[in-house]
C-alpha cells in the first residue's frame, strides 16, 4: 500500500512540475514574440526573425543579477546624449569580445534604471574591436553595418529589442530610455558612442 502511495505521490509531482514548466515556457514564449513597437519592423521578415532569436536569448537577462552571473559585467554609467536620448546603462561580457557576431550572445546588455531602483533590459550592443576586424569592410549583422567609434576601440550597433524607440530599432539613441541625474554620462559633444 504505501509503496502505491509514493508512486500516486511521484507521479502527481511530475505531473504538477510539467505543468508548472509549462506554463512558464508559454509565458516566456509569449513575451518574446509579443514585442509592439518593434515587431514587425520596417526591415522585413528575417530582420524580425533575428529579433525573435535575440529575444529568445536575452529573456533570461530581464535582472541584471542573471546577467552578471553569466559574465556580464556594469561598465557604465547611464549614457546620454541630450535632447537625442539615451542609451542607458552597459553590462558587458569580456569573454564575448572577438570579431564574431551571434545573434545568440550580445556582447553588450543595455538596462534602464527605473524610480524604483530596479533595471529594465532595453536592448542589446554587438560589439568588435577595432584592432582585432581585420577586413577592409566594417563588420554586419541583421543587414546593418556596425558604427566604428574610434574614440573607444569598437565597432557598434544597438538593437532595440525590449524597449521600442521611436527614432528606430538600430537608432543610437533612445528619446524614451531616461537616465537619473545623479549617474549619467552626458556625451553632449559626441555623435557617436
Amino acid at each position: 500500500m504505501r509503496t502505491r502511495l509514493r508512486v500516486w505521490m511521484f507521479g502527481v509531482t511530475v505531473a504538477a512540475l510539467a505543468f508548472v514548466s509549462g506554463a512558464a515556457a508559454q509565458t516566456t514564449a509569449k513575451d518574446i514574440g509579443e514585442a509592439p513597437g518593434i515587431i514587425p519592423s520596417t526591415f522585413g521578415e528575417a530582420v524580425d526573425r533575428d529579433i525573435l532569436t535575440i529575444r529568445a536569448a536575452t529573456a533570461k537577462f530581464k535582472t541584471t543579477e542573471s546577467a552578471e552571473s553569466a559574465g556580464y559585467k556594469r561598465v557604465t554609467d547611464c549614457v546620454q546624449y541630450q535632447p537625442k536620448g539615451a542609451m542607458g546603462y552597459h553590462w558587458q561580457n569580456n569573454d564575448l569580445l572577438d570579431t564574431t557576431l551571434d545573434l545568440q550572445h550580445p556582447e553588450v546588455l543595455v538596462y534602464e534604471k527605473m524610480p524604483d531602483g530596479t533595471f529594465q533590459l532595453n536592448g542589446v550592443e554587438f560589439l568588435v574591436p577595432i584592432s582585432a576586424w581585420k577586413s577592409a569592410e566594417p563588420p554586419r549583422i541583421m543587414g546593418q553595418t556596425l558604427i566604428k567609434a574610434d574614440s573607444i576601440g569598437f565597432y557598434f550597433l544597438h538593437v532595440w529589442i525590449w524597449k521600442p524607440s521611436p527614432t528606430g530599432l538600430f537608432a543610437m539613441w533612445n528619446p524614451d530610455v531616461k537616465c537619473d541625474g545623479g549617474s549619467s554620462m552626458d556625451h553632449s559633444g559626441h555623435s557617436n558612442h
